[in-house]
């Protein structure tokens, strides 16, 4: 059987940490980031856990 072609587009968006947890940046924080309070940002910045209806999908595309 052939191996798989990564999807480039979601491998650029999302990790996998050493433990096999998959993550990605959060969104809306890319521009006018002035008129977003600290809060909002600090919490933004830090990135998130796919969900868990996406993770087979993601695992797939990514040739996990």
């Amino acid at each position: 059987m052939p191996k798989l072609k990564t999807r480039k587009g979601i491998a650029k968006r999302v990790r996998v940490t050493r433990n096999g947890k998959i993550v990605r940046r959060n969104s809306w924080m890319s521009h006018r980031l002035h008129q977003k309070s600290k809060t909002h940002k600090r919490k933004d910045h830090t990135e998130q856990p796919v969900a868990k209806g996406d993770r087979k999908a993601v695992r797939r595309a990514l040739g996990i």
